[in-house]
C-alpha cells in the first residue's frame, strides 16, 4: 500500500513508461499560449502599417478627433480602412504593461486609415476587435460627414450615426445581387410641359450635371417626372439619389420607378423599414449592386457610387430636418453632395421655398417652370372668403363655414370627393368671443378655455369647468371656435350632409388614397390623401390661424400647405374649385389665387435680404437656462461681424406634450439667443460655437446649452 501510494503521489516521476510517453506527446502538441483578445497582451504587431487611426463613437465635441491604436498581427488582414472596430477607451498613461496601454471601457468605432507610425509619443493600446470585415466607410462618405459636422457645429461621430445604419449580421452575410447594365434613356413623358424640361433630361442622359429648381405643375404626375429624371441619370451609367419628405411620397416614387425600370433596379431607404431590410438595402448600394436610391431623410447619406444626380422633393417640409444631433437638413446635405461630387441637382415641389429662390437668384441653379398658360390649365379655380364676407354671411356666423364653402361642397359632391383642410387635429381647442374675437380665458388661472367634445367649457391649463362666461372686453355671451379641429369639423359636416360618408386623415390615422366616389375627406395639413381622379373641390379653413403664426416662415409655410392641398384638386376645366377662408389681401392668399409660389418666394427673399434674416444671412440659436445662455455667449469667441439678438424667454412647455430636441423640459423657463452673421461667415460662426461647446463639455458638469445652426423656427 505504501509503495503504491508513493507512486501515486510522485506524479510523472513514478509513472509507467507508457504514461510518460503520453505526457511528452501532449506537451509537444500543445499550442503556444495565445494573447488575450481585446487586450492582445504580448501579441506581435502587424509588420506593415502597424498603427490604426480610429474614430471612436463618443459623439462629444471635445473628443471629435482621431485616436491611434496598435494593430495586432492576427487582426492585420481584417483591420482595413472603413471597417467597424472595438477599442478600449479611457485608460490613463499609468496603465501600461509590456509597452501597451491597457484598461478603459470597450467602445465602438471606425478604422479610418492605417499608418506606418503614430504622431503620438506615448504607448498605444491595441485594437480590441474587428467587428466585421465589411468596409462601410469610404473616403467620400467620410468627407461628406466631416463637411456636415463642420457646417452644423456637430461631431463627426454623431453624423456617422446618421449616415451608417446599425450592423445586422444576417444581412451582412448575404451576398448582394450583381449590378445590372444601364437602362435605355427614358421618353420625355410629361416633362414636355416644362420649358426647359426636355433639355434637363437630355443633359442628365448625356452625363451632364444640370442644376435646377423645379416648380411642379399641380397633379399626380410629379412622381413619374421625378422617376424619369432618375432613369435618365442611370442611362448615363451613373447613380441617382432622391430624398422625399415621408413614406407616402416614397411609395409613389417607388411605384413610378418600378413601372419604368422593373424590380431590382433601385433601393428604398426609410427609417420605418426593419433593421435587417434597411441594412441589406444599404449594403446593396454600398457594394455597387444598386445605383438608384429613394427614401426619406434617412437616405440623404446613401453611399451611391458615381453619383450623377441628387434630388429633393418639397424641401419646405419639416420632415427633411433631422431631429438628432447635429440636426442637418436634407436639402443642405444634398447641396454639399452636389458640390463635392460635381453632380446634377434637382429641387422640386409644388410650392417654392425662400432657399430655393435664393439658389436661382444667385445663379447656382436654373428655374425649371412651365408657361403661365400651362399653369392656368392645370390649376383649379381658387376663391377666397375674407372677414368682410364672413361678417355679411349669416351662415358663417351660425356654423363657421361661409355660404360659398357650403355651395362648393354641394356642387363638388355631385362629381366626386371633397377635401377639407383643417389647421389642426382634435375637437375645439380654443374659444373666443363671437363679437370681438377676444380669447376666452379662465377666471382662475387665465388659461385658454376649450370645448372638449360638447358645449361644456373647461380650462386647458388647470382643467376647471367654466359656466356663465361673458367677455370682459365687450360683454358678449356668445362664443366661437378660434381654430376648430378635424374631428369637430367632421362632425359638423356629417350632420350637414348625412347621406355622404366622412373620412378623416391626421396624425393618428393617415390615409394614403381615397376612392373617387363622393365623400367628405377632412384632413390636417400634410396628411391629405390622394383621390382617384382628383378632388372635385377643396376647402381650406381657418387660414388666418396659419398665416398669423408668430414665425418668420408663417406665410411661406401656409402657402406651401395650401398649394399642397389644392394641387390634389382637378383642373378648373374639369370643374375643380378651391375655397380658402383667409383675408384676400394677404400676400400668401394672393399667391395662391394666382398660383405663383415662385413670385411669393422671390418677394420674401428680397424682404429678408433687407432685414438680414436667413437664408441671406447665417444664423444659430443658443438656448438653455437664462444664466447659462448668458455665460455661454460671454465666453464664445464670435466673429467680429456677429450680431446677438436676445436672449428672450421661450414659451414654457406644457406637461404631457412631447418634447422636441432643444426645447425646455415641461415647466422650466429657458431663454434663447439668436446669433447672426453676414453671408460668407457661416463657417466661422459654426467653428466658434463648436469650440465653445467643446471647451464647456471638457470641463464636465453644468447645465446643458443647446446650439443649433440654421434653426427652422426663428419666431
Amino acid at each position: 500500500m505504501s509503495s503504491e501510494n508513493g507512486q501515486q503521489d510522485g506524479g510523472a516521476e513514478g509513472a509507467p513508461p507508457e504514461q510518460l510517453a503520453l505526457i511528452r506527446e501532449s506537451v509537444r502538441k500543445a499550442k503556444a499560449p495565445r494573447a488575450k483578445p481585446r487586450t492582445w497582451r504580448g501579441a506581435a504587431l502587424a509588420r506593415e502599417l502597424p498603427v490604426a487611426r480610429v474614430l471612436v463613437d463618443k459623439g462629444v465635441l471635445h473628443l471629435d478627433r482621431y485616436f491611434d491604436y496598435a494593430v495586432p498581427e492576427e487582426l492585420d488582414a481584417d483591420a482595413q480602412p472603413g471597417v467597424r472596430v472595438r477599442v478600449r477607451f479611457g485608460a490613463g498613461r499609468h496603465r501600461v504593461r509590456e509597452g501597451r496601454r491597457e484598461g478603459g471601457g470597450l467602445i465602438d468605432g471606425f478604422l479610418v486609415e492605417r499608418l506606418a507610425e503614430s504622431d503620438y509619443s506615448g504607448p498605444l493600446a491595441a485594437l480590441a476587435q474587428v467587428v466585421s470585415p465589411e468596409q462601410v466607410l469610404d473616403e467620400e462618405l467620410l468627407g461628406l460627414a466631416r463637411a456636415v459636422a463642420d457646417r452644423y457645429a456637430g461631431s463627426l461621430a454623431d453624423v456617422l450615426q446618421l449616415a451608417v445604419p446599425p450592423r445586422n449580421a444576417r444581412a451582412e452575410k448575404r451576398p448582394s445581387p450583381p449590378p445590372l447594365p444601364p437602362p435605355p434613356a427614358p421618353l420625355l413623358g410629361s416633362w414636355e410641359r416644362y420649358e426647359q424640361g426636355p433639355a434637363f433630361l437630355e443633359a442628365l442622359a448625356a452625363k451632364g450635371a444640370p442644376r435646377a429648381v423645379w416648380s411642379a405643375l399641380p397633379g399626380p404626375q410629379w412622381s413619374e417626372e421625378l422617376a424619369r429624371a432618375v432613369v435618365a441619370t442611370l442611362a448615363s451609367g451613373r447613380g441617382a439619389l432622391a430624398v422625399l419628405p415621408d413614406g407616402r411620397a416614397v411609395a409613389r416614387a417607388d411605384a413610378a420607378l418600378t413601372a419604368l425600370l422593373g424590380e431590382g433596379r433601385h433601393a428604398v431607404l426609410t427609417a420605418d423599414a426593419g433593421p435587417e431590410k434597411r441594412y441589406a438595402q444599404w449594403l446593396a448600394v454600398r457594394r455597387g449592386s444598386v445605383r438608384a436610391v429613394i427614401g426619406t431623410r434617412a437616405a440623404m447619406f446613401a453611399p451611391v457610387r458615381d453619383l450623377g444626380l441628387v434630388a429633393v422633393w418639397d424641401d419646405g417640409d419639416d420632415s427633411h430636418s433631422e431631429q438628432h444631433a447635429p440636426q442637418p437638413h436634407a436639402r443642405e446635405v444634398l447641396l454639399l453632395r452636389a458640390a463635392q461630387d460635381k453632380c446634377g441637382f434637382l429641387l422640386g415641389g409644388w410650392s417654392c421655398t425662400v432657399e430655393a429662390a435664393q439658389l436661382v437668384d444667385t445663379g447656382w441653379a436654373r428655374p425649371l417652370i412651365a408657361t403661365r398658360e400651362r399653369v392656368r390649365a392645370a390649376a383649379p379655380l381658387v376663391r377666397t372668403v375674407g372677414d368682410q364676407d364672413l361678417a355679411r354671411d349669416e351662415a358663417a356666423r351660425a356654423a363657421r363655414l361661409p355660404s360659398l364653402a357650403w355651395q362648393a361642397v354641394r356642387e363638388g359632391l355631385r362629381n366626386g370627393p371633397v377635401l377639407v383642410q383643417v389647421p389642426r387635429r382634435g375637437y375645439v381647442p380654443r374659444m373666443a368671443c363671437a363679437n370681438c374675437r377676444a380669447p376666452a380665458r379662465c377666471r382662475h388661472c387665465s388659461g385658454p378655455l376649450e370645448a372638449r367634445g360638447s358645449d361644456d367649457l373647461a380650462c386647458g391649463w388647470c382643467g376647471r369647468g367654466e359656466s356663465g362666461w361673458h367677455c370682459p372686453e365687450c360683454g358678449g355671451f356668445r362664443l366661437r371656435a378660434q381654430v376648430v379641429g378635424a374631428r369637430r369639423t367632421a362632425e359638423e359636416l356629417g350632420r350637414a350632409f348625412p347621406a355622404v360618408p366622412v373620412r378623416t386623415s391626421g396624425r393618428e390615422h393617415v390615409l394614403d388614397t381615397v376612392p373617387g366616389a363622393p365623400a367628405l375627406v377632412v384632413s390636417t395639413p400634410g396628411a391629405e390623401p390622394v383621390a382617384e381622379g382628383g378632388y372635385a373641390a377643396a376647402l381650406l379653413l381657418d387660414g388666418w390661424a396659419m398665416v398669423g403664426r408668430p414665425d418668420l416662415r408663417a406665410g411661406e409655410d401656409a402657402l406651401r400647405r395650401w398649394i399642397g392641398a389644392a394641387a390634389l384638386v382637378r383642373p378648373q376645366s374639369a370643374g375643380g374649385t378651391v375655397v380658402v377662408v383667409a383675408e384676400p389681401t394677404l400676400r400668401p392668399v394672393q399667391a395662391l389665387v394666382r398660383w405663383d409660389p415662385v413670385g411669393h418666394a422671390v418677394r420674401e427673399l428680397a424682404e429678408r435680404g433687407e432685414l438680414g434674416f436667413p437664408p441671406v444671412s447665417r444664423m444659430a440659436a443658443v438656448s438653455g437656462p437664462g444664466e447659462t445662455v448668458t455665460e455661454f455667449l460671454r465666453t464664445v469667441r464670435l466673429p467680429a461681424e456677429a450680431e446677438i439678438l436676445g436672449p428672450v424667454p421661450l414659451p414654457v412647455t406644457a406637461a404631457g406634450r412631447p418634447r422636441r430636441p432643444g426645447t425646455p423640459p415641461p415647466g422650466e423657463q429657458w431663454d434663447r439667443a439668436l446669433v447672426r452673421v453676414p453671408p460668407g461667415r457661416g463657417a466661422a460662426l459654426a467653428a466658434a460655437l463648436k469650440a465653445a461647446q467643446a471647451a464647456r463639455m471638457a470641463k464636465g458638469g453644468g447645465v446643458p446649452v443647446w446650439v443649433r445652426v440654421d434653426p427652422l423656427d426663428i419666431g
